[in-house]
Parts: C-alpha cells; structure tokens; sequence
C-alpha cells in the first residue's frame, strides 16, 4: 500500500509540473479565464510557446494521472476493508476522476497547440475556444474527487478505520481549502500530492 501511495503522489507531482508547463508562457502566466477575452494578450502570450512544451505536457501529464490512478484505486481497497459500502464509492469515484481529468488535461493543451499552429489569430482564438467549450464537460470529474475525499473524510471522522481525526487533515478537501487563497500554481495536484504522501506513512 504504502509504494502505491507514493507513486501516486510522484503522480500527482508530475502533473502539477506539466500544468505548469501549459500555465507559463516565455511571455507569461496564462490565465484561461482572463486572457483569451484580450485577442492581443493572447497573441503575445503564446509568441515565443514552443510547441514541444505543450506537448510533453499532454504526455507527461497523461503518464501522471494514470500513476496517480494507483492511489485512489489503492485507497478504496483499503477503506473497503472496513466499509464496503465507501469502498465501492471511492472506487468509483477514482476512477470517476481519474478517466475524465486525463482527457481534460489533454483538451487542455490542445487548445494552446493549435491555437499557436493556426497562427495565433483571433479566429484561431475564437475556434479553439469553440472547442474547449465542447469539450468542458470533462471537468465534471472534479465530482469524482469530490466524492473520493468526502467519503473518505466521514469514514475517517466516524471511526470507522483505525485511524485517528487528526488523520483527516491527508485529505484533499481540507488541503485545497488552505491552499486556495494562495498563488500556488497546480494547487489541486499539490493538494492529492501531499494527501497521498501522509497516508502513506499512517495506512
């Protein structure tokens, strides 16, 4: 168990590296939500973005989020010892997460590619944008790791498993709650990293 968790923290590590790939720019941060409604900003933004970083991004963080995969398949055999009923939501909530969050990492860099390899227009830009809105919907499995943590937080909290409360704090909902208002980048996957890392050493 304990090598499981760890893989899929150095997994989680990974991945945070490869958003930041998608995240910084030669000519700086990229901030989907603000940036792609200034044409101009954009054009600068993604003048010099090698193409080669997007994709080892997409690669890599594909490798990654299956490395992590370990983990929240790990996690719910391990809680299903004590709950069958929370180990088959964790279950399926991993994987829930998991599939979903690839292929969004993925459309992801997409965007950033192809908007670059259509000349860095705005009708590139309005296309691209076309197709994130398309493809959004993978975002929907951040449900899944919603569920994944608050599952494991009330199995935890009911004393249902030999741990103690205090273990609650591995967790990626209370750890993404603190590190929210910070400008971390990545913060999801620094949150799931150090979750998997403590309970490798407490499980």
């Amino acid at each position: 168990m304990t090598l499981t968790l760890i893989i899929a923290c150095i997994g989680h590590i990974i991945c945070g590296i490869t958003d930041c790939l998608l995240a910084y720019t030669p000519g700086g941060r990229f901030d989907m939500s603000k940036d792609t409604k200034d044409s101009e900003k954009m054009k600068k933004l993604f003048e010099k973005m090698p193409l080669r970083q997007i994709e080892v991004s997409m690669l890599l963080g594909v490798l990654a989020l299956f490395m992590a995969g370990f983990g929240y398949i790990g996690l719910s055999r391990w809680a299903e010892g004590y709950s069958k009923t929370a180990g088959t939501v964790m279950y399926i909530s991993g994987l829930f997460f998991i599939v979903p969050i690839t292929a969004h990492h993925v459309f992801c860099g997409a965007v950033e590619w192809f908007y670059i390899r259509l000349g860095r227009t705005e009708e590139a830009l309005d296309t691209v944008l076309t197709f994130f809105k398309k493809t959004a919907a993978a975002a929907i499995a951040y449900v899944g790791l919603l569920v994944f943590a608050v599952t494991l937080l009330v199995l935890i909290i009911l004393g249902k498993t030999e741990l103690e409360m205090w273990a609650c704090c591995f967790n990626t909902l209370p750890l993404f709650i603190i590190l929210a208002p910070t400008k971390l980048p990545a913060k999801g996957n620094i949150a799931n990293a150090l979750m998997f890392l403590g309970l490798s050493f407490i499980v």
